[in-house]
């Protein structure tokens, strides 16, 4: 039975970040990177943006060129799965029936596309984009002419997709099931902006509707019917409502988790030398006031695998980042530093209608988060607020003359 001193299942950016962290830090050890897909480690994010419009190849989102792995001794095992893991006995089990030994397990699998359970749901030109070969089949439907297209969710992969196809010159509708997009994760004066700026591109964007099927003839996609009757004709369905986190093995081996699986401040699970990262970790996060949450950010995954690959080489440092996201949608840049949820005010820094603004979330008159649009200087300057848990004046917030960093 091969042996190995650190396995890593998965190889997207927690999996991949943590082999590198593993051989910065000067770990002598032998590395395993198992991952379903027969490709190296690539970025994630860019698939619903630069890939599918066909402004990078694929080789450009490449994490590292292909012989670097092999030049850092980290052995890539490719179109391999995970199904049964032994802790006791320190072995995993693959798809094929191979068993490996591990010293330290580290579970970078992040999540499955969320999929629809409507009538039609498994039909022809149904589209997730969470991998390659989602984009790829995606892109040969456009290739081949599809232009009318839907997407459901309003959340950051739907909006990037549904900017992205009406820049290819499709025709495109949006459907959320919430009131406004963007409904978990931003206040409502950016989800009313971004609804806006949609609909001034050509997106037939709608909110509170519910998807009751999909219509299709020969097993092929033609429309998406709503609750309400109506039918939108579709060549093309985009289906961005969530993730699934992909922790079943851990799970049934007895790691304790739910949505997602548990982990410490170290990111380790309740097995022993297993750890846990990415999108799949639910940890407490300090951010979140303490709250048990997952985090579904390349920022989190890099953060992680470097928390672990600091504790399996000895030095235990406990997981204390801020979170940050983007978007790119049209010529907007969206970046956002911290949590808004459970805000109880809003400042408005800049005009919307100028295309570059701040919105900075206040919790009992702390900065807990910004939104800033086409406002990188904001989003620098206003990390810092969020470090110290600034409490701060709004007017001095919404004053455009008042440089941030000068609020310290």
């Amino acid at each position: 039975m091969e042996s190995w001193d650190v396995i890593i299942v998965g190889a997207g950016h927690g999996g991949a970040a943590t082999a590198i962290a593993l051989r910065q830090k000067g770990f002598a050890g032998s590395i395993a990177l198992i991952t379903r897909e027969n490709l190296p480690p690539y970025e994630r994010p860019p698939l619903s943006k630069d890939y599918l419009a066909g402004d990078k190849p694929f080789e450009r989102i490449l994490l590292r060129p292909e012989s670097f792995w092999a030049d850092k001794d980290i052995a890539l095992r490719l179109g391999e799965a995970v199904t049964d893991i032994d802790p006791l006995r320190r072995e995993i089990a693959l798809y094929d029936g191979t068993r490996l030994r591990y010293g330290s397990l580290v579970w970078a699998t992040g999540g499955d596309p969320r999929r629809l359970s409507c009538p039609g749901a498994d039909n022809a030109g149904v589209h997730a984009i969470r991998n390659r070969a989602d984009v790829d089949r995606l892109k040969a439907e456009l290739a081949g002419g599809a232009r009318r297209a839907v997407v459901i969710g309003g959340g950051y992969i739907g909006l990037e997709a549904a900017a992205v196809l009406r820049k290819l010159g499709c025709e495109v509708a949006v459907l959320e099931s919430q009131d406004r997009v963007l409904n978990r994760v931003a206040g409502e004066e950016l989800s009313r902006f971004y609804e806006a700026e949609h609909r001034r591109h050509g997106v037939d964007l709608r909110t509170g509707v519910t998807v009751s099927g999909i219509e299709g003839r020969d097993g092929q996609a033609t429309g998406v019917t709503l609750a309400s009757g109506e039918t939108i004709p579709a060549e093309i369905v985009i289906v961005g409502i969530g993730i699934v986190p992909a922790i079943g093995p851990l799970i049934a081996a007895g790691a304790a988790g739910a949505n997602g699986v548990d982990v410490d401040e170290f990111c380790r699970t309740s097995l022993e030398d297993v750890y846990a990262i990415g999108d799949c970790a639910a940890h407490a996060n300090p951010y979140a006031d303490g709250a048990v949450i997952r985090l579904e950010s390349v920022q989190n995954a890099h953060d992680m695998a470097t928390t672990v690959a600091l504790a399996i080489t000895g030095d235990h440092q406990a997981y204390d980042a801020v979170p940050w996201f983007w978007s790119n949608q049209y010529d907007l840049r969206l970046q956002t530093v911290g949590f808004s949820t459970d805000f109880d005010r809003a400042v408005l820094r800049g005009d919307p209608a100028e295309r570059s603004f701040s919105v900075i979330y206040l919790r009992e008159g702390r900065v807990i988060a910004l939104d800033c649009v086409n406002r990188t200087k904001d989003y620098v300057q206003g990390r810092k607020l969020v470090e110290a848990r600034l409490v701060a004046e709004p007017e001095r917030l919404a004053d455009t003359e008042t440089a941030l960093k000068d609020l310290l």
